[in-house]
């Protein structure tokens, strides 16, 4: 017998992005551009209506209470587009996970467990950074160890659309997963933590209905009156409980079957990734963005006095350097244990760049600091700024390193030029694609 060919025997280490796994995800990277752009208009609005003569509405916004009190859904609107609309995008996120786990690139349990282990890291290394500012600091500043732990997933992943849309599909994939871990960490150093009461009973009565949900699915059921009844239950029943209400959205997302029964049509996650992502990208997404990144920053004296707090800055470093030193340093680290490989063209500056994208902390960031600190308090602002200055720094500096590697890329692809005649086939005449020999 012949030895394989070289490429064939490389384990790679972000995925092997085989040709119709690499044309689905760019295809997802270009739909999601638009969403990530209208994220990020609302970041921007919000930013600025919050710190405009209109502010007042703004926060008047804020304290509207909308829903019943009874069922513990008596909510402002920022809380319903944080805890519910996002449950949206988490279910979204949940259904694109699943996928790549079940029929994708980490399906390779080694492959899977690196930015698992990358995400664990990116919590840890933050939370020690705060604690070095921290430890002499006196009074309740330690309470705040959390904050710069949790990536926002939706602006990470709006932000990596935006600025990088040559850049490889595996990349994604990477960031996707460790952010929903990382954000799957942070909900149970919440419930932990910083939750004084959780409450059982609602959080084991969700087992029913979710139960219910996966006999369905798995049974191939698409019928949204069976299925949305259920799939709210969930989430109302997981917010009674105190727990991060989204996590509902990931349990929905994971419990839907992936693989295409034989004779069927596109498989039942598809199905609903296809009719959620635009509810989830064109509306669900910016309106949370609208109502959460409106932080007020005081002017600039408060600015300054929230800069002088060590709390703040404990925030923004662990936030840059933390996050950059917690996933980069994973990752080499998984990559020299397990022996698997970049596969080309990436580079490690390229993993260094959505390392620093860890950096952007957001929602959970901001919801940890009022935990700690308490609503409105003193340090509560100063953590807002300090959230807000290292999330800003973070994009910045990923926007530096992955544009100049989206040019790098866009410029490899047409060198390559793997599909001159834009009918979607690799136009290659010999060799091989990603390891794989070309049947053409």
């Amino acid at each position: 017998m012949g030895k394989a060919p070289v490429n064939s025997r490389i384990q790679v280490l972000l995925g092997s992005w085989s040709w119709p796994e690499r044309r689905r995800l760019a295809e997802l990277l270009r739909r999601e551009t638009v969403g990530g752009a209208l994220l990020l208009a609302a970041a921007v609005a919000a930013l600025i209506w919050a710190n405009s003569p209109w502010s007042e509405a703004y926060e008047a916004l804020h304290e509207v209470r909308i829903g019943p009190e009874a069922l513990h859904l008596s909510l402002t609107p920022a809380e319903w587009a944080a805890d519910g609309l996002l449950a949206i995008f988490f279910f979204v996120a949940g259904l694109e996970l699943k996928r790549e786990f079940v029929a994708g690139d980490l399906r390779d349990p080694r492959r899977a467990l690196v930015p698992v282990v990358a995400a664990c890291a990116g919590v840890v290394a933050p939370a020690v950074i705060f604690v070095a500012f921290n430890a002499g600091a006196g009074g309740d500043a330690l309470e705040g160890w959390a904050v710069p732990t949790a990536t926002d997933i939706a602006f990470a992943l709006a932000v990596l659309a935006v600025i990088g849309r040559n850049l490889p599909s595996a990349l994604r994939t990477f960031l996707l997963t460790l952010a929903v871990v990382d954000d799957l960490i942070a909900i149970m150093i919440i419930a932990v933590y910083y939750t004084d009461e959780l409450v059982f009973v609602p959080l084991l009565l969700a087992t029913i209905p979710l139960a219910l949900f996966t006999y369905l699915v798995q049974r191939r059921v698409r019928s949204w009156f069976l299925l949305l009844p259920l799939a709210v239950t969930v989430w109302a029943l997981v917010h009674a409980s105190g727990v991060y209400a989204t996590v509902a959205g990931v349990l929905l997302g994971f419990a839907v079957p992936v693989l295409r029964r034989h004779g069927e049509g596109p498989g039942l996650a598809e199905h609903f990734e296809h009719r959620f992502r635009p509810l989830s990208a064109g509306f669900a997404v910016p309106v949370f963005a609208l109502l959460a990144a409106g932080v007020g920053l005081g002017g600039l004296s408060g600015v300054a006095a929230a800069l002088g707090d060590s709390v703040a800055l404990g925030i923004i470093v662990g936030l840059v350097a933390g996050k950059t030193i917690g996933i980069l340093g994973a990752t080499y680290l998984m990559a020299r244990i397990t022996k698997l490989r970049l596969p080309p063209p990436l580079a490690w500056i390229d993993v260094a760049g959505v390392a620093v994208l860890g950096g952007i902390g957001f929602t959970v960031s901001l919801l940890v600091g009022e935990l700690a600190f308490g609503q409105g308090s003193e340090r509560d602002e100063h953590v807002k700024v300090g959230v807000l200055a290292g999330s800003l720094v973070a994009i910045g500096i990923a926007a530096v390193i992955l544009r100049a590697r989206d040019r790098v890329h866009r410029k490899a692809c047409e060198a390559e030029n793997l599909d001159a005649d834009g009918d979607g086939i690799p136009d290659v005449s010999a060799g091989s694609v990603d390891g794989e020999e070309n049947p053409g």
